[in-house]
């Protein structure tokens, strides 16, 4: 069968989990490719409000598989959490939740490190969430990482326990003054979990692939958005791993060939949380109307979201590296409140206009701005194209023009139902 790749092309918080979500009705296996529990995912479903970080949103179905690969980052205490957070809740993940054996592992002393990094940075702080994604990345490329399947063989799991420790003692003691790791206390931690979680750990590119070879339908979700992709995103604003489509096919490990459709999620207007250049930021009044409006404040730690105006340059970054095939527009009825919307159609640099996103000095560039007249009406109810007044398609039509990428979904509100499909 077929693979579909839903991608944030702004700073992530684009809103990919609702659509994730929507989609999940048709699709056999949902597939996470990268990040780790750094990152939130809220959907609304019924009047109820479900909060994931690793689990992929699909869960809520009760036919769908969720598929947990070996690009992501897993913190084992984490998903343990947020496994007993579905059962509390009413949701039977047995037997419709695969994991990586490959996925590498987040442990308290990455977190450790990880705080103790952004600490001593002062002013030269990335804005991590202090989740130990980057640092465990970070042993995943200098092969001292333990992966998930590790846990399943008491002689390996001591090994290389054993060595990661040693490393990670050192900097803890040394560089920071921080307290050592007690190997006997994380090895049990880890064998218990490892014995909790073995009936899930599966090769999930061998599960996949095969899957898709005999006819399934299978829909990768990744987290953060393409601003924050370690090669194409604000370096050094920027997560540890590829949220790009790239890295749906490493963190996943399917066939490229399977891959036919790419949508990229992107708001109506742009969030970024952290630290890193944001061109279009508005810190006014109309920056704290976005905030208020659309409950920008991050999913995993609370924190505001800082806001401004749709960014076409960001958008057609997105759509060149991605090769994005259709758009789904979320948070437009938050605009609803505003008698003018902007929109940044490109940047310039010492007056001369660039022609792409550039990879350095974004923070130096000058926007060239349009402006187009609001609707303020309540878009809401809208659920075909002709429901929204003139003003709003005018913008619509607009953002697709300057993206070059056709819209596929409009979303005018947070649940399943408010969605309109073009």
């Amino acid at each position: 069968m077929s693979a579909k790749l839903v991608v944030g092309t702004q700073w992530g918080d684009e809103g990919k989990a609702k659509f994730i979500d929507y989609l999940s009705s048709e699709i056999d296996i949902i597939a996470r490719y990268q990040g780790g529990a750094n990152a939130g995912h809220t959907v609304k479903v019924d009047g109820e409000t479900w909060v994931f970080h690793l689990m992929p949103s699909g869960i809520l179905y009760p036919n769908t598989v969720c598929v947990i690969g070996n690009g992501v980052v897993l913190d084992p205490a984490a998903l343990k959490t947020e496994l007993d957070y579905l059962k509390n809740r009413g949701i039977d993940h047995k037997n419709r939740l695969i994991l990586s054996d490959a996925c590498h592992l987040v442990l308290p002393l990455h977190k450790d490190i990880d705080a103790a990094r952004e600490s001593a940075a002062a002013g030269k702080k990335i804005g991590t969430t202090k989740r130990g994604i980057g640092v465990a990345y970070g042993d995943k490329v200098t092969r001292i990482g333990l992966r998930l399947g590790d846990l399943l063989d008491s002689e390996i799991l001591k090994e290389r326990l054993e060595h990661l420790i040693e490393v990670k003692n050192r900097v803890l003691k040394e560089i920071y003054g921080l307290p050592a790791i007690d190997f006997n206390t994380s090895y049990d931690e880890l064998a218990r979990l490892g014995a909790e979680f073995a009936p899930m750990i599966k090769n999930t590119s061998v599960y996949l692939n095969d899957n898709l070879a005999a006819g399934s339908t299978v829909l990768l979700e990744g987290a953060q958005g393409t601003g924050l992709d370690i090669d194409f995103g604000t370096y050094p604003y920027v997560t540890s791993s590829n949220p790009t489509t790239g890295g749906a096919i490493s963190g996943s490990g399917i066939r490229f060939q399977y891959l036919k459709e790419v949508i990229g999620i992107c708001k109506a207007y742009v969030t970024r949380v952290g630290e890193g250049p944001f061109p279009t930021e508005l810190l006014d009044e109309s920056g704290e109307k976005l905030r208020q409006a659309g409950n920008e404040f991050g999913a995993t730690t609370g924190r505001p979201r800082r806001c401004g105006w749709f960014d076409a340059e960001v958008l057609r970054h997105a759509a060149r590296v991605n090769g994005l095939t259709s758009l789904a527009l979320t948070k437009i009825d938050i605009l609803s409140e505003f008698a003018e919307i902007k929109i940044a159609t490109g940047y310039t640099r010492n007056s001369t206009p660039l022609e792409h996103m550039p990879s350095s000095g974004l923070e130096k560039v000058d926007v060239t701005w349009e402006t187009m007249p609001g609707w303020q009406t309540d878009i809401s109810k809208a659920r075909k194209m002709s429901d929204l007044p003139d003003n709003c398609r005018r913008y619509i039509d607009r953002l697709v023009e300057l993206a070059g990428v056709p819209v596929q979904f409009i979303s005018v509100g947070p649940g399943r139902e408010d969605t309109i499909v073009v």
